[in-house]
């Protein structure tokens, strides 16, 4: 068999099914995917953002970060 890659070397998230679940694989693979964040990715990827609009999002959510932070800082002292 000559495949471009061999049996042993695995490029990406891969699931090995046992026992013919299929299910259980599907969830397994689910949840990597979440913690990888791929879904996460697609959503944004899903319609065009243009810089504009990409830089002010980014903005706002560095803005949230400081606040949470320094709410933190407060609740220590």
């Amino acid at each position: 068999m000559s495949d471009r890659y061999d049996d042993n070397e695995r490029h990406g998230l891969y699931v090995k099914v046992k026992n013919n679940d299929v299910n259980k694989a599907m969830r397994k693979l689910k949840k990597m995917m979440t913690a990888e964040g791929i879904f996460q990715e697609l959503r944004k990827r899903e319609f065009y953002e243009p810089p504009s609009i990409r830089k002010k999002r980014e903005k706002a959510q560095a803005v949230k970060r400081w606040k949470r932070k320094q709410a933190d800082i407060l609740k220590e002292l």
